[in-house]
């Protein structure tokens, strides 16, 4: 059994210019531009951050990534000018954005480190993450703040960290990784993005009449109980690499009836037996995994290329704890396969229906676990003219982000971090090795753990 590796602790000081709001670099409309129903439920009205790391490119002399990121902003933000609004809520909290050219928050800094120190691997949780993404106070409301802070960190080798945080109800990975692309595209020389952005959030407007026709487990309301409330009592971040032997360890206990299974499905299905083992819930207790099926790539010929809202479903499959405890792996992943298959276009139209309807609920959290795959939205390959990022992807976030990564032996895979109490923790680890020694004799999870509390 191969042991744990966990990158070195690291502190580093960080030097940071006043923030600085970049408006578009010419007038843009002014307007009230309503959200989608999918857009503006309870569960996205909160900022989510993203962090890209980039190597020095010595042909780039002594160009200043963030003087180019801010000038090619202020260009980019004539596309995607909603951007640089602030939000309003008008009746039955229906969020709408005033397109005032506010503008977005601009952070330039620099860093006493260098790239290499944060080790050979890069993976979430990253130190000092409060200093590369500095929350500007006031900064993280809803209503009236700006939809949208970057960050630009110059490190001591040349290279630099960018930060992007958004309010998830402007737009989803995708269109985030499409607005991305548009800016480095610019920072490139480019006056125009290759694609250009598509507003149209009447596109999952609710009904008129609404009419939930679909069922919709993720919204349930349910009652906490002690074994499925998790607090954030000592809470520890890890983050687990799935190259291509983890991902062929786990598919050779998958089921032969099930073998036509996506990787998202049965990586899914290991990590949420996993987790349910470890979190010891009382066996008849519901548990659930809600993954996140983009209607994008389901459907691509339903939704307009440029399209950059949020377009995507939360099925949840769900089973007794004990069911999971007791079943072999197969079960967990039939349960993910037919909650995926129920986002359909109907399923869609039948969520911003519900949300009219029951006044725009969260979703349950109660003995769930959130799982997003991310590794399709092309997050390593934007490029600023510094080369592609050595890292792009979430870091400080509750969900499962499933992130693209390439270690430093060469191997593609994915990224996944993981939350737990610690001792919940550490049974996670070991039923992953149980899992891998049903099928090899040897330890084949590669794991990079820093307990929150040593950040």
């Amino acid at each position: 059994m191969a042991q744990a590796q966990a990158p070195t602790p690291l502190t580093f000081v960080v030097k940071r210019q006043p923030p600085e709001l970049i408006v578009p670099a010419k007038p843009t409309p002014r307007e009230l531009k309503p959200l989608s129903d999918i857009d503006d439920q309870e569960g996205l009205r909160f900022h989510i951050p993203l962090i890209h790391f980039y190597q020095n490119n010595p042909k780039m002399g002594n160009k200043n990534p963030a003087s180019v990121i801010r000038e090619a902003l202020a260009k980019a933000l004539v596309f995607y000018y909603p951007f640089a609004g602030r939000l309003k809520e008008g009746p039955n909290r229906k969020l709408m954005v005033d397109c005032t050219g506010e503008g977005v928050l601009f952070i330039e800094a620099e860093a006493d480190v260098t790239l290499k120190q944060f080790g050979v691997d890069l993976q979430p949780p990253f130190p000092c993450r409060e200093e590369l993404m500095y929350d500007v106070p006031g900064s993280s409301g809803i209503l009236d703040s700006p939809l949208m802070l970057i960050q630009v960190t110059r490190l001591l080798c040349g290279g630099f960290i960018l930060v992007v945080r958004f309010n998830h109800t402007i737009c989803d990975a995708f269109g985030y990784a499409q607005f991305l692309t548009a800016l480095s595209e610019i920072a490139k020389g480019e006056s125009t993005p290759s694609t250009l952005p598509i507003w149209q959030r009447e596109f999952f407007f609710a009904r008129d009449p609404p009419r939930v026709t679909c069922t919709h487990h993720e919204y349930d309301e349910v009652a906490a109980t002690n074994s499925t409330n998790i607090t954030v009592d000592d809470i520890q971040q890890r983050s687990f690499f799935f190259g291509p032997t983890q991902l062929s360890a786990i598919r050779r206990l998958v089921p032969a009836r099930l073998k036509h299974c996506t990787t998202f499905e049965v990586l899914t299905a290991c990590l949420w037996r996993c987790r349910t083992i470890a979190l010891q819930p009382n066996p008849e207790d519901e548990m659930r995994v809600m993954t996140i099926v983009n209607a994008r790539l389901k459907y691509k010929s339903w939704i307009p290329v440029g399209y950059y809202g949020n377009a995507f479903g939360y099925p949840a499959a769900i089973s007794k704890a004990r069911d999971l405890y007791n079943k072999p792996l197969g079960h967990a992943l039939e349960l993910v396969m037919k909650a995926k298959s129920e986002v359909t276009k109907e399923y869609m139209k039948s969520v911003a229906d519900l949300m009219v309807i029951k006044g725009r609920p969260g979703f349950t959290t109660v003995g769930s676990y959130i799982v997003s795959d991310v590794t399709r939205t092309g997050l390593l390959g934007i490029d600023f003219g510094w080369g592609k990022a050595v890292y792009a992807g979430a870091d400080y976030h509750v969900a499962g982000f499933y992130t693209r990564y390439i270690n430093h032996k060469g191997e593609s895979g994915i990224v996944v971090p993981i939350w737990l109490p610690s001792v919940a923790m550490k049974r996670f680890a070991k039923e992953l090795d149980n899992m891998f020694a049903r099928d090899n004799k040897e330890h084949v999870i590669q794991e990079y753990a820093l307990p929150l509390s040593k950040l």
